[in-house]
């Protein structure tokens, strides 16, 4: 590829990634004039599901998907997954019903389970001669877009279910759709794979059992079930029996979908456990400030989340500092451990200010502070795992850290919110937040006061863990080795 092919493939990815990422925070602004125009009467209970059927879909395919890059290419998957979801954003479109929409949503989410990850992938194959896997700009500017998109996606929900028809949030998605799969098909040219290889397909599956069983416990547990029910207890029983399954197909499987050998590799060990952590605490700092400035603050619901743009400047700042820090020297285990340093002393601060009365622009600085911590670990932990990984498995590898960053997302929100609603039943009046609105005087006082308390234990638990993961990013080299040789075998990874 002539260096503007590459420059022109590199903004289809980045415009595939807002795609895909948009998708799945737009709705969430968009459900009541969905329902209203659906289903008034009953289709309130169903909103859970316009959002789980998409994450849940999406969950389930990464594996496969990195499988089948490694297997047929990059170039086809990419297309395929960016066709898929253009198809499922036009039957959302077109719904006629709460049914029919939560189905198109699941077929969408089986395209942009792909389009994160596989466009990644893609990414890393389009550097010019002499650069490495995954170049700084792919990585991090990448990473920067998924981080921006992941901010703004709800206003831009709300814009247009305000000013236009809920149905062009999917509409939107037709016309550059259709650009990005164009401008692929013209200039991507992307190395093939001539030797077919079998696709692990039973593995695919248990991984994604495992995923849709674990996401809806963290979905359902403590919300639509208790934690103690047949249902969720039934669920974890199901995701623990799947897991076993699933590594035990991995061990005798002739080419897993998600070689255990990887794990061998300290830098794509740690990796995947930084991102798992990483996950969740980003999702501790979207989910909870938002729920503080709403419950506490009284802030508008359709407002709430421009107070996350901050995260995304700080997520830009960092993406923009990373060139100049590189050539300095810094490594991606340098960025890696003052990301993680930084994440941690912004829900430090988080924890210590957040009241009743805190000042909404310390909240902004403290998320801005967030974002840069943030912005220094999505892209360079991408950045690791593709420059350790092995050629032929760069699809799995990448697909993975996505796979972990998904399920730590899902573990997060879920850890946190049994947290918040326990100390807010055991020290606030009413015993459920949800009753909160209710009161009156000096008991609505009292529960603003229990649940703020309960809102400072969680971002300690942020805290928490964004220091365990500076703790494991120190244990990385302190020089980046050297990929390993790519010998075609199915699971040669030497420790």
């Amino acid at each position: 590829m002539t260096k503007t092919q590459r420059d022109i493939a590199f903004l289809v990815c980045l415009v595939t990634i807002v795609l895909a990422l948009l998708d799945l925070q737009i709705v969430s602004a968009a459900t009541v004039p969905i329902v209203r125009d659906l289903d008034p009467g009953h289709g309130i209970d169903k909103i859970p599901w316009l959002v789980s059927a998409y994450a849940l879909a999406s969950a389930a395919m990464l594996p496969l998907y990195g499988k089948l890059c490694d297997v047929l290419g990059p170039k086809r998957v990419f297309t395929g997954a960016l066709t898929t979801f253009l198809l499922g954003s036009a039957l959302c479109g077109a719904a006629r019903s709460m049914g029919e929409l939560i189905a198109a949503r699941a077929l969408q989410g089986l395209g942009g389970g792909g389009l994160m990850s596989v466009t990644m992938v893609v990414i890393a194959h389009l550097q010019g001669p002499g650069e490495k896997k995954g170049s700084d700009r792919g990585g991090n500017v990448g990473g920067l877009v998924a981080g921006g998109a992941m901010a703004v996606g709800p206003w831009i929900g709300g814009l247009l279910a305000d000013h236009a028809n809920w149905r062009w949030i999917f509409y939107v998605n037709l016309p550059v759709g259709l650009v990005v799969l164009t401008a692929a098909a013209l200039v991507l040219k992307l190395p093939g794979h001539p030797v077919r290889r079998p696709i692990d397909y039973a593995g695919a599956g248990l991984a994604a059992a495992f995923s849709s069983a674990l996401l809806l416990v963290t979905d359902w547990g403590g919300k639509r079930y208790a934690w103690s029910s047949p249902v969720v207890l039934g669920l974890v029983v199901a995701a623990a029996v799947a897991l076993a399954l699933f590594l035990w197909r991995q061990l005798r499987a002739p080419e897993p979908v998600l070689p255990l050998s990887l794990f061998r590799v300290r830098e794509l060990r740690l990796g995947f456990a930084v991102q798992a952590i990483t996950g969740s605490a980003m999702m501790c700092a979207i989910y909870y400030v938002l729920i503080y400035l709403q419950v506490a603050r009284h802030v508008a619901s359709s407002s709430a989340g421009l107070y996350l743009v901050p995260m995304a400047v700080g997520l830009t700042a960092a993406g923009l500092l990373t060139g100049p820090l590189t050539a300095r020297g810094w490594t991606a285990r340098t960025f890696t451990v003052c990301g993680a340093a930084t994440g941690a002393l912004a829900f430090a601060l988080l924890a210590t200010t957040t009241g009743p009365h805190t000042s909404l622009w310390l909240v902004r600085g403290e998320l801005l502070l967030a974002g840069a911590g943030f912005g220094q670990l999505i892209g360079q932990l991408i950045l690791l795992v593709q420059n350790t990984a092995p050629r032929h498995q760069l699809g799995v590898a990448t697909t993975g850290i996505r796979f972990f960053q998904t399920l730590g997302n899902a573990l997060g929100t879920a850890v946190f919110g049994t947290v918040l609603a326990r100390l807010y039943a055991a020290h606030g009046p009413g015993g459920d937040v949800s009753t909160l609105a209710r009161l009156t005087g000096t008991a609505h006082m009292d529960g603003v006061r229990a649940f703020v308390d309960a809102t400072q234990v969680v971002f300690w638990g942020g805290a928490a863990l964004m220091t365990v993961a500076a703790l494991l990013a120190l244990r990385l080299p302190r020089t980046r080795r050297l990929p390993m040789p790519t010998t075609p075998r199915r699971d040669s990874i030497p420790a």
